[in-house]
């Protein structure tokens, strides 16, 4: 590991993208108003495959899901604007 980020096994890599994949798409739907389709390929738009020898591979995976689309749904600032979203429902933590 050259300190760039964890050093994911493809089987956990893959698990763990598909995860954040989900996440990002329920609350795109939940709180977003998007159709499933759409939450699903903006999704799979923000969490891209990432070929194993990429240096950076998982840096996306620093935050949540859910911070990711909050801010995409209400902006930077939405943790100060609707500090009731700042953290995520049990729903949320329990999707995967």
């Amino acid at each position: 590991m050259d300190g760039a980020g964890p050093a994911w096994g493809e089987d956990e890599y893959v698990e763990y993208l598909e995860g954040e994949r989900l996440c990002f798409a329920w609350v795109m739907q939940r709180y977003g108003g998007l159709p499933a389709a759409r939450a699903r390929a903006d999704a799979l738009e923000l969490y891209p495959y990432e070929a194993a020898d990429e240096p950076y591979r998982g840096m996306i995976f620093h935050d949540l899901a859910w911070h990711y689309a909050m801010e995409r749904i209400h902006g930077r600032e939405y943790a100060i604007e609707h500090p009731e979203l700042r953290n995520p429902p049990a729903e949320y933590s329990a999707l995967w």
